[in-house]
């Protein structure tokens, strides 16, 4: 055989393997189902999906102090990303930075009334979105399975 054809025919098989298949839906779906989530919370809340994320960290524990840098790292933003984000946001009204008590380096985030406002509202888009893209589909039987198994493999990655 020829081995032009030969690594045609191993590459074409690579490419139509279960793995890559099952990998590309994930993803896929992952992707499409974010899109959906910023798309409706950019048109009924006015701000992004990767906000929403910041206002669940802030909201979640309203005592703690979240730093810029903890945020980067919870959102896998860089240091400049994570400023250029926090700016939009303190813009709008959401956020306010306060310096962090003993270490001038660090900025602390913390949501405004305006942004736990937005929050509730946000949430609420996020929860009719997931419901009805990511629950329904999948029959009830098969959603706790499912859910387990996304946290498995979130803990793998996590742990290694």
């Amino acid at each position: 055989m020829n081995p032009a054809k030969r690594d045609n025919d191993e590459a074409a098989r690579a490419a139509d393997s279960r793995l890559v298949h099952d990998f590309g839906l994930l993803i896929k779906a992952a992707t499409r189902l974010e899109h959906r989530i910023d798309t409706a919370l950019r048109k009924e809340c006015q701000v992004s999906h990767t906000m929403f994320e910041v206002l669940i960290r802030l909201c979640r524990h309203p005592d703690e102090e979240i730093s810029q840098r903890r945020l980067a790292d919870d959102l896998t933003l860089t240091s400049s990303g994570i400023t250029r984000l926090i700016d939009r946001m303190e813009g709008a009204g959401l956020v306010r930075r306060q310096p962090a008590p003993g270490d001038r380096r660090s900025v602390l985030v913390e949501t405004t009334d305006h942004g736990r406002a937005v929050f509730l509202r946000a949430a609420a888009v996020h929860a009719q979105v997931v419901e009805r893209y990511f629950v329904t589909p999948v029959p009830p039987a098969d959603y706790g399975r499912l859910t387990r198994s996304l946290g498995q493999i979130e803990t793998a990655l996590r742990d290694s």
